[in-house]
C-alpha cells in the first residue's frame, strides 16, 4: 500500500489497472497538437537521429553517425566512457546511490556520453556533471521530497489524460533543474561531451532523442524551460502522469508536440556507433570504449501464484512484458557492443533484493535502496562483466557488511548468458 499526503491508503494494483485502462483509452485523444516535420518515425528500430538545437534556436535532426564523428574528434586521444541510465520509477534510488558510491570509492569515471530514459532522465544530468553535484542525488532520494508525487485526480482521471496530477512531478523537477545546472551542462557540452534524453512522441509513438547539451548551450532565455520539459516528459509514465507539451521552434513556426515516457520506446539507450573503436586503434585492442548501463530495476521477477482472473492476469502480463523488453534490449546491446570492439559493464538490482511495489516513493523505501546501491559501489561489487563473474566463480563473496548480495553476486541465469555473449 502507498501512503498519500492525505493519509488515505490506495491499492497499487488497482492504480496500475486504472493506469493501463486510462492509458489505452485516452492517449490518442488526450491533447490536440500540430504535426511536426521533425518527428521522423523509426518504425520500432533503435533511434538513429538526434534532435539538436542550433545557435539559431531552431531544432534539426542530426544523423547519429555524424554526432558520433564529432564526439570522437573532440576526444581523439581518450577512451570514450558511455553511461546509460534506465527507467525504473522509485528504483531510480538504486542508480543514484550507485553514482554517489562510485564517487566515494574513487572509481567513478568522467563519462563522455550520458543517456537517460524516464527515471534515468532525472539522474542523467547529475551523472553527466560529476561528483560536485552528488548532494542533489542524495537530497532527491533520501529526504522524502518525492514521497507525494502520486496525487490522484479522482474522477478527473476518467476524462483526462492521467490518473495522477502532473503538478507534483513538475514542481520536483523544477526544484532540481535550476539555472546553475543548465549552465553547467552547457559548459560540458561545449567541451565535446554529450547528454541525451529519450522521450516518446504521442502522435507517432516513436522515440525522440534530445541533445540536452545543445539546448543548454543554445536555448537562450528558454533553455531552462526546454531542458526541464524534456526531462519531465521522459519521466511522465503514460496514463499515470499527463503528457508534456514541448514547444519546438522550426524555421518559421513554433510547433507544439506532446511527449511522454521514453520507456514506451526503449528502456535505456546506448547510441549505436558511438562505442565503435576507431580503425587506427584496433590493433591495440585495449582502447575501445567502455559502456556502463545502470538498470534501475530487476532483470527477473520472483515466481508468483497468479489467480486466473482478468485483473491479475493483465497486471502480470504488463509487468512481464516490460521485464522482457529490458532483458531483450540488454542482450542486444551486449552483442552490439562486443561487435564494436567495446566493453560492457552493467548493474541491476539483484533477484535477492527484497521485492518492492513499483512507484513506492516512501522515504524509508528509497533511502534503503539508495544505501544499497551506495554500499555495493563502495565495496566494488556493482558492475557485472565477464571478469566479475570470474571472480564470483573463484569464490569471491559479497562486500563488507552486505547481508544482501550485490549485483555482481546475482546468480540469475540471464546475467550469466549476457556475460557469456560478451566473451564470445
Amino acid at each position: 500500500m502507498l501512503r498519500r499526503e492525505s493519509g488515505h491508503q490506495y491499492s497499487f494494483r488497482r492504480g496500475l489497472l486504472m493506469t493501463i485502462a486510462v492509458g489505452l483509452l485516452c492517449l490518442q485523444g488526450c491533447v490536440q497538437v500540430v504535426q511536426s516535420d521533425l518527428t521522423t518515425p523509426t518504425h520500432g528500430a533503435v533511434p538513429d537521429l538526434i534532435r539538436t538545437l542550433g545557435p539559431d534556436q531552431t531544432f534539426s535532426n542530426l544523423p547519429l553517425h555524424s554526432v558520433a564523428q564529432r564526439v570522437r574528434a573532440s576526444h581523439s586521444t581518450e577512451v570514450l566512457s558511455i553511461l546509460a541510465m534506465s527507467a525504473g520509477g522509485a528504483d531510480g534510488a538504486f542508480g543514484a546511490g550507485a553514482l554517489v558510491g562510485l564517487t566515494r570509492s574513487g572509481s567513478r569515471p568522467q563519462f563522455t556520453i550520458v543517456t537517460g530514459v524516464s527515471a534515468g532522465a532525472l539522474l542523467a544530468p547529475y551523472a553527466f556533471l560529476g561528483s560536485a553535484w552528488d548532494s542533489q542525488l542524495v537530497d532527491i532520494y533520501t529526504t522524502g521530497r518525492a514521497e507525494h508525487l502520486l496525487q490522484p485526480r479522482g474522477f478527473g482521471a476518467l476524462f483526462g489524460s492521467s490518473i495522477y496530477r502532473g503538478k507534483p512531478l513538475k514542481e520536483l523537477i523544477d526544484r532540481y533543474i535550476a539555472d546553475a545546472l543548465v549552465q553547467a551542462v552547457a559548459r560540458e557540452a561545449a567541451a565535446g561531451r554529450l547528454l541525451l534524453i529519450v522521450t516518446t512522441d504521442v502522435e507517432s509513438g516513436e522515440p525522440v532523442v534530445w541533445d540536452l547539451g545543445s539546448i543548454a548551450m543554445n536555448g537562450g532565455s528558454h533553455a531552462r524551460t526546454l531542458f526541464r520539459d524534456v526531462v519531465m516528459a521522459s519521466a511522465s509514465v503514460p496514463g499515470m502522469f499527463p503528457p508534456v507539451i514541448i514547444h519546438v521552434q522550426e524555421q518559421n513556426a513554433t510547433i507544439e508536440e506532446a511527449h511522454f515516457d521514453g520507456t514506451v520506446s526503449v528502456p535505456f539507450f546506448v547510441p549505436a556507433g558511438l562505442a565503435e573503436m576507431p580503425k587506427h586503434r584496433v590493433l591495440g585492442g585495449s582502447n575501445g570504449a567502455v559502456v556502463y548501463v545502470i538498470i534501475n530495476g530487476r532483470l527477473s521477477e520472483e515466481r508468483l501464484s497468479v489467480p486466473l482472473k482478468a485483473k491479475a492476469i493483465l497486471e502480470r502480463s504488463v509487468s512481464a512484458g516490460l521485464n522482457h523488453m529490458m532483458r531483450t534490449t540488454l542482450a542486444l546491446t551486449a552483442t552490439n557492443i562486443e561487435l564494436e570492439g567495446a566493453r560492457l559493464q552493467y548493474a541491476a538490482i539483484p533477484f535477492g533484493y527484497p521485492p518492492a511495489i513499483p512507484f513506492d516513493f516512501r522515504v524509508q523505501t528509497t533511502r534503503r535502496l539508495f544505501r544499497y546501491g551506495y554500499d555495493c559501489a563502495m565495496a566494488g561489487r556493482l558492475w557485472i562483466s565477464s571478469q566479475r563473474l570470474g571472480d564470483q566463480a573463484n569464490g569471491r563473496g559479497v562486500g563488507a557488511n552486505q547481508r544482501i548480495p550485490c549485483p555482481v553476486d546475482d546468480d540469475n541465469e540471464f546475467i550469466a548468458a549476457v556475460s557469456r555473449a560478451e566473451t564470445k
